[in-house]
């Protein structure tokens, strides 16, 4: 679902497909955080650095994923990102840099 935070910008701006929550959808790489764990989150974000590796073209601008309506603490998704931190094209959050630095 596309209801609020980053996800109904994407869905409104970026032309996310609504019922479309898991990888490239429109111009954007949908990462669900409501339904699961931190495990299950890691596995999406595991994903999409493997994406954005795989598709060195394209900018994947990261939102504050999970850390909104979600209720995830930056302090819990942004380790996530430690590999993706990596790739020249994917920009994090300054919360995020914070923490991985």
């Amino acid at each position: 679902m596309h209801g609020g935070g980053a996800a109904r910008i994407a869905y409104e701006k970026f032309g996310a497909k609504w019922g479309e929550g898991i990888g490239m959808t429109g111009r954007c790489y949908a990462i669900p955080t409501m339904d699961g764990s931190l495990d299950i989150i890691r596995k999406h974000v595991d994903d999409f650095t493997e994406y954005a590796a795989a598709h060195p073209e394209q900018t994947f601008l990261v939102t504050r994923i999970g850390c909104g309506i979600a209720s995830w603490r930056d302090s819990e998704i942004a380790p996530l990102f430690g590999k993706a931190s990596e790739l020249d094209n994917v920009t994090l959050p300054e919360e995020f840099w914070k923490i991985l630095q």
